[in-house]
């Protein structure tokens, strides 16, 4: 009996540790800040001037009273950071969707602009709350190393459940579609965007992995990672859009 109830103190932590969902510590009554490491990130709003949407530097986000506001915010039911891109709001000039979304920045507050090369692995666990058709909910963007404004990769989630890796073909445009799992509305999951040994994306998404290889075309360019709702519909109404709540967020390169 002492054994086997040794055995059963020590299976306990194990399991706790590959079900707990970073949530179950979050507190609802902070900023995202005090749940996330928003140290090395940069907020993008669909607010702002026409063409050039408000940004929130990481030193603003960070900490339990750090920026929120009705399009990023903690749900105060179970702390998850989430957020609001309506139909209607600033676009970037390079798009005609709105977005609530952060960006990949350096501690220093430089803009993190990595090279292909090595490892780098963008994890969320994350649920769509609401959704019109389509949402992107993470990026490969490309930084410098020439003239394109393309991603590498988006992953999208779209009303159907359905969860799609788009590859970009070159940085002049033209992007592939890949449909890599389906979840319902409102239901928690996982991703991983990997970037691996120059070559290749490792997709992971509720467990299931796939790889795609890089077009040569892209080994010029530079990367950082993007996350949150960015809005793939756009019409006059400012009540229509993607909500997405992100659970964890982590970000790691080696």
């Amino acid at each position: 009996m002492r054994l086997r109830s040794l055995l059963v103190l020590l299976a306990v932590p194990a399991l706790a540790a590959a079900t707990a969902l970073p949530a179950s510590a979050a507190d609802p009554s902070v900023a995202p800040g005090g749940n996330f490491d928003l140290g090395i990130w940069q907020l993008q709003e669909p607010v702002g001037s026409p063409g050039s949407p408000t940004t929130i530097s990481s030193s603003r986000l960070k900490g339990a009273n750090g920026f929120q506001d009705s399009y990023f915010y903690t749900d105060t039911r179970d702390g998850a950071m989430t957020f609001w891109a309506p139909e209607k709001g600033v676009t970037t000039p390079n798009s005609n969707y709105a977005r609530s979304e952060l960006r990949e920045m350096n501690r220093d507050g430089s803009a993190a602009n990595w090279s292909l090369s090595g490892s780098h692995k963008l994890n969320a666990t994350l649920r769509v709350v609401s959704v019109t058709s389509n949402v992107c909910v993470g990026q490969v963007h490309l930084g410098t190393g020439g003239s394109s404004t393309k991603p590498l990769l988006e992953l999208y989630y779209r009303s159907s459940g359905d969860i799609v890796l788009g590859t970009e073909n070159s940085p002049d445009g033209g992007q592939t579609s890949h449909t890599v799992g389906h979840v319902a509305v409102g239901k928690t999951w996982t991703y991983t965007i990997g970037i691996s040994g120059g070559n290749t994306i490792d997709l992971t998404v509720n467990g299931s992995v796939t790889h795609y290889s890089i077009p040569s075309s892209f080994k010029a360019y530079r990367q950082y990672f993007k996350a949150g709702s960015y809005n793939q519909s756009s019409s006059d109404s400012t009540t229509k859009g993607a909500r997405v709540a992100f659970y964890g967020l982590t970000v790691s390169h080696s």
